[in-house]
């Protein structure tokens, strides 16, 4: 075989290649250009002959056009996508104070275990002799989701949050229409609800009834008790989340519990903030009937682009029997996957596999290597620095709820900002010139310009008093009339504002040359 003698032109300094002239832009944090502006689409980044294939082989589908895809050579493919990768916020890089979405540290241990090639390398399709330690693996991550919450049942297979939702409300309303109660068509959803849960009842077919809090951001249990004597037995269940979003443990849970129940509904828990009460407290013992647990927000496995997630369902007694397929079952030594039961209760299947390999893997390595102790220390810890944030901000920040200590994350408001020409949006484009990734902005709705923040317990006292101190330095720059830093943020960043709404709605998805 001969060698190809063709060669890749040199690229001159002026050629389409902006590779150059983007470094001098700023070699920290490059406006990085698309592939296709950095590359050729005349040539090819390597050497290759040209290939000749019958026109038989592909039977008419031969392409009629060019491909039109960048040529770049091998050092400038891997720039770009480096450079692409520093321009990325993680929680590997520094403290992300999201509210609510519970950024943790994802420990290198539990990465090491997801990538043994007896969890790694198997594939949902293998007989199920072949795979006997993913699925002990599995059951055994299932039986301590049991434990830590005292339910009687739990379903591994919804990918994330909502589909936990959606799964755990497809149980009651299978259970409602096993009792003969599928007229039930109401369900109550407090407004310091996640904004998944009345999206999920209205996907099934609820009609949505809001549920007010009090002043102090906590569920109003008379309001609750006054939506179950109006609607008689047309409510189906709550959805409620606890701790709440305001970060605020609802103290007359049980209450409710209690009132849904006699009133022949159930109790839906959105078990997102699960992290701030593992281990310490078991939802079952509150009287909840179905909780998703996202894998994510308590036992560390990846978050968002780190997926695919996992949101398994535990479920009380009564819904047990309405549990989706598959599901494991132990007969001795052996562990089957019962893909059909017949004569069952269960509303059916909800997913094509059984849940996420890799993500069972890193949460039962979390689970372990914390044991019992350390999962309620975890606990302990990320309370503990959601109070310290708010003892320290809480003298310039308005704390809403402030009165009253909170759980894993702290809620402040704008109130301080007003006279200032400053919003919520203003300061949370100059966090990012400070190096930091906003908090979660205007979430909950309960409170104007809400700032949710939560440290989680990864983070040392070091790291939030070097959060606290830049954050209070925004806050006392912004009171002061320094209205400028706020409005043209960010100023370091490769991009300053943007038309966020536009790109939401209007998203561009193919480049066009001359765009």
């Amino acid at each position: 075989m001969s060698m190809n003698s063709t060669g890749r032109p040199t690229r001159a300094n002026d050629a389409p290649s902006n590779e150059v002239d983007n470094l001098k832009n700023a070699a920290l944090l490059p406006n990085e250009p698309l592939l296709f502006e950095i590359g050729d689409i005349d040539h090819c980044g390597v050497d290759l002959p040209d290939v000749k294939i019958d026109s038989e082989y592909l039977s008419g589908f031969e392409r009629e056009g060019s491909l039109d895809l960048p040529g770049l050579s091998e050092p400038e493919c891997l720039r770009h996508y480096v450079r692409l990768s520093r321009l990325n916020m993680s929680i590997d890089a520094g403290i992300y104070p999201l509210g609510s979405c519970t950024m943790k540290h994802n420990p290198r241990l539990n990465e090491k275990m997801a990538r043994l090639s007896g969890f790694a390398d198997i594939h949902p399709l293998q007989p199920v002799s072949s795979v006997q330690g993913a699925l002990e693996m599995i059951e055994e991550l299932a039986f301590w989701l049991m434990e830590l919450t005292n339910t009687d049942a739990v379903s591994m297979s919804p990918k994330a949050g909502a589909h936990g939702e959606l799964c755990g409300m497809m149980a009651i309303k299978a259970a409602l229409e096993a009792k003969g109660q599928g007229y039930r068509s109401i369900v109550l959803v407090p407004e310091s609800a996640h904004g998944t849960n009345p999206a999920t009842a209205a996907f099934l077919g609820y009609k949505v009834r809001s549920i007010p809090a009090n002043d102090d951001g906590t569920v109003d249990v008379s309001a609750v008790i006054d939506a179950l004597e109006e609607n008689a037995e047309n409510v189906a269940a709550i959805m409620l989340t606890n701790p709440n979003t305001c970060g605020l443990f609802e103290p007359d849970v049980i209450k409710i519990a209690d009132a849904i129940h006699q009133a022949g509904a159930y109790f839906y828990c959105d078990g997102a903030n699960f992290n701030a009460i593992m281990g310490l407290v078991c939802p079952g013992d509150l009287g909840i009937d179905a909780m998703h647990i996202n894998l994510h927000k308590t036992f560390s496995t990846p978050h968002g682009g780190g997926g695919p997630g996992a949101g398994p369902v535990v479920l009380s007694e009564a819904l047990a029997p309405f549990a989706p397929v598959p599901f494991i079952k132990k007969d001795g030594a052996d562990l089957s996957l019962i893909e059909h039961v017949d004569d069952s209760q269960s509303f059916g299947r909800l997913t094509a596999f059984h849940g996420q390999i890799g993500m069972f893997t890193r949460s039962l390595s979390f689970m372990l290597s914390h044991g019992k102790d350390g999962i309620t220390q975890a606990a302990y810890d990320a309370v503990l620095n959601a109070n310290y944030i708010k003892a320290r901000l809480e003298k310039v920040f308005t704390a809403p709820f402030g009165n009253q200590p909170c759980m894993h994350e702290i809620l402040f408001d704008e109130t301080f900002l007003d006279g200032t020409g400053v919003s919520t949006l203003d300061f949370a484009k100059a966090m990012i010139d400070e190096g930091f990734h906003p908090m979660t902005m205007y979430f909950p709705l309960v409170v104007k310009g809400a700032m949710l923040i939560e440290p989680t317990e990864s983070e040392s006292k070091k790291s939030l008093d070097y959060f606290c101190d830049k954050m209070l330095e925004l806050a006392n720059d912004a009171i002061a009339g320094n209205a400028e830093r706020f409005t043209q943020a960010p100023k370091y960043a490769p991009l300053s504002r943007l038309d966020e709404t536009l790109a939401a709605r209007q998203p561009k998805l193919k480049w066009i040359k001359g765009d």
